[in-house]
């Protein structure tokens, strides 16, 4: 087990944290089949560069063969029980690895036939390899991400032949053996949406955030981070929100970024006094508002852009006001925070130089050339290609971290590694989301929805909350966001709710499940590597990512937030807005000029609420309330009285 020691004393558990991103157990191959492995995951890097950049071929053979070689990277790479991590590739793996070639094999074989009968007529061939490719599936899904996805969506194809014995809005009239898994092995269900963007944007983003990790842009962000904020009070808990900021730009995982920046974090936040829950909710919080962070935000948002029809550039923008009032009151919450308890910074001899990291900026260029080439109108597939292309370039101009073949050959294997889990989550995605479309419960429930909700568009977005952070606690944000698009987001459009309004609310909170409990993947992982406790740890992510919680009704209220409108109007109400977050972390923190009481907490967090919904009048309402309660404790506390709490001679266990 992987572990380190931090400046307090404690031992950093960091292979525990693993366990809330991948349930299954990786294998560390050896010998032949290490290199065959390796080769394997080069080639499917390569494979989907080439497809998506020079040599294009037909959308569901595409398809079909990046999830059948996904399934080859699952069954080689991850075992199927805890101590099974051997260091082999066990005979009934190889098994599954030839079903795997085989159902891929099949589609490419009949690729004419199969688009021609799919939905109307199928042979036998068709639901052989239809019903074992579902099964392949489940099994890739629950070694790579956990039982509850393949729970669900064994729940969905039971019930795709159960529907004639089901009351009321449960009821269909069933489908036969053949039917189903010859229709749902085809473009209408695993080979759909879902997998066209895992085939597509992830394999590009996720190779880009590889290419960003081995050019050491990652290790850069981090370091940024301490350099500029450091030395400020709290100054660990600030770079862990600035580094969540610059690392969510490559890593589209809230588990991820608090694995790979936690590990350096949580020490130093324990180093200068943070209790270990506190540092573990900040890292979670502010980690999981990576996947919310343009211009790469999580699967999710990519899957937002197939559904919709809207620009993933769009998207980025329309997230770019919502992500800062998110990362406002994180840093917010941490210097409150620290002022309460008297936590310094580090001493400025121990970070790293500013001067030394200004002159690598340079290793920002891939993400500056994603950006500025999204924004000049090239396709996401180009922007990507000449991310990763920059960021080999730029590893050149550094002799220290020069990319040679080995390591670009490294970073093609580690995005294919990446991958897996998301082909597998993609692909069981679709099963629900065409067993949803072949029932048509989906359209029932949103009818249901809106029947409860009687036109109420603020109540059904209430129960579309609901049902996004149930899905997203039971299922990565890609497949919750994805069954949340297909059962709720039309029943929203349908009573008058724009549809990026409605996809970017149901986006948000399963993101934000990662850090709700009772399964808060996010914290508990924070948790795992702090040794906090789990619960305590989720809690209090829970409330410094409260204005997360708050914000998608402000901009259902106003799309101003999503930057749908005039570029005054949409300054006006960031600025608004940002007044509001800044007073909520005061209201929750109970700190503003100094210690706060009840009453004026909660007087305060009214007037923040007014602050961040959009208009005049709550807007003044907001600005007066939060005026005299600053005066008030001014003149009861002083200008600073934080700065006379003396800091912490040793770490709050």
């Amino acid at each position: 087990m992987a572990a380190g020691q931090d400046k307090a004393g404690d031992m950093v558990d960091i292979s525990a944290a693993d366990n809330y991103e991948f349930t299954g157990y990786k294998r560390n191959l050896q010998g032949w089949q290490g290199h065959l492995i390796f080769w394997c995951c080069v080639s499917f890097t390569v494979f989907h560069l080439l497809i998506l950049n020079v040599f294009p071929i037909d959308s569901i053979l595409f398809r079909a063969i990046h999830v059948g070689w996904g399934g080859v990277i699952a069954f080689a790479v991850y075992a199927p029980l805890r101590g099974k991590t051997l260091g082999q590739i066990p005979l009934y793996d190889w098994l599954f690895i030839l079903l795997s070639i085989a159902c891929a094999g099949y589609v490419g074989y009949y690729i004419d036939e199969l688009q021609f009968r799919a939905g109307a007529l199928y042979e036998p061939g068709d639901v052989a390899a239809g019903f074992v490719g579902v099964l392949l599936i489940l099994e890739m899904t629950r070694r790579t991400a956990g039982l509850a996805l393949p729970i669900i969506a064994g729940v969905f194809i039971l019930y795709a032949f159960i529907g004639p014995w089901l009351p009321g809005i449960l009821y269909h009239k069933g489908y036969g053996f053949g039917f189903f898994f010859s229709y749902i092995y085809s473009d209408q269900g695993i080979f759909g949406v879902t997998t066209q963007v895992s085939s597509t944007y992830i394999v590009l983003f996720i190779t880009f955030g590889a290419f960003l990790t081995a050019s050491k842009a990652g290790d850069y962000m981090n370091e940024l981070a301490v350099s500029l904020v450091g030395w400020a009070r709290g100054g660990p808990a600030k770079v862990a929100v600035l580094s969540g900021v610059l690392f969510g730009t490559i890593s589209g995982s809230a588990v991820g970024n608090v694995v790979a920046s936690g590990m350096i974090t949580i020490p130093m936040m324990r180093r200068v006094g943070y209790d270990r829950s506190t540092a573990g909710a900040i890292e979670a919080t502010s980690s999981t508002g990576g996947q919310i962070t343009p211009p790469v935000m999580g699967a999710g948002a990519f899957l937002m852009a197939e559904i919709t029809g809207i620009a993933y550039t769009e998207i980025a923008l329309a997230a770019v006001i919502p992500c800062l009032l998110f990362y406002i009151a994180c840093y917010v919450h941490c210097d409150l925070h620290a002022v309460k308890h008297g936590l310094r910074g580090l001493p400025r001899s121990e970070l790293p130089p500013i001067g030394a990291m200004l002159q690598k900026i340079y290793l920002l260029a891939p993400i500056f050339v994603l950006i500025g080439t999204l924004l000049m109108g090239y396709s996401e597939f180009r922007a990507g290609t000449l991310g990763i292309v920059s960021a080999l370039v730029v590893s050149w101009i550094s002799s220290k971290h020069r990319m040679g073949v080995s390591a670009t050959l490294e970073a093609l294997h580690h995005a294919a590694r990446e991958t897996a889990q998301l082909v597998a989550i993609c692909a069981c995605a679709g099963i629900i989301v065409g067993v949803i479309a072949l029932t048509g419960i989906g359209g029932r429930f949103s009818h249901v929805i809106l029947t409860v909700a009687g036109e109420n568009q603020v109540l059904a977005m209430f129960f579309a909350m609901l049902i996004s952070l149930v899905l997203g606690m039971g299922m990565p944000t890609t497949a919750a966001y994805a069954v949340a698009a297909s059962v709720v987001a039309p029943g929203l459009v349908r009573i008058g709710i724009e549809p990026i309004v409605a996809h970017m609310f149901i986006f948000y909170y399963a993101v934000i499940s990662s850090i709700t409990p009772p399964v808060a993947l996010a914290s508990f992982a924070a948790a795992a590597i702090a040794q906090a406790d789990q619960w305590r740890t989720s809690i209090i992510a829970v409330k410094l990512g409260l204005a997360t919680f708050i914000v998608p009704f402000m901009f259902f209220v106003s799309p101003l937030l999503l930057a749908q409108g005039e570029l005054l109007p949409i300054l006006y109400v960031f600025v608004t807005a940002s007044a509001g977050v800044f007073f909520l972390a005061c209201s929750t923190e109970g700190w503003l000029n100094g210690p706060l009481i009840w009453p004026l907490r909660i007087l305060l967090f009214g007037g923040a609420i007014c602050l961040i919904t959009p208009e005049t009048i709550t807007d003044l309402i907001g600005i007066a309330i939060g005026i005299g309660v600053w005066g008030f404790q001014r003149l009861r506390h002083g200008a600073d009285p934080g700065a006379k709490i003396p800091s912490p001679a040793i770490a709050r266990s």
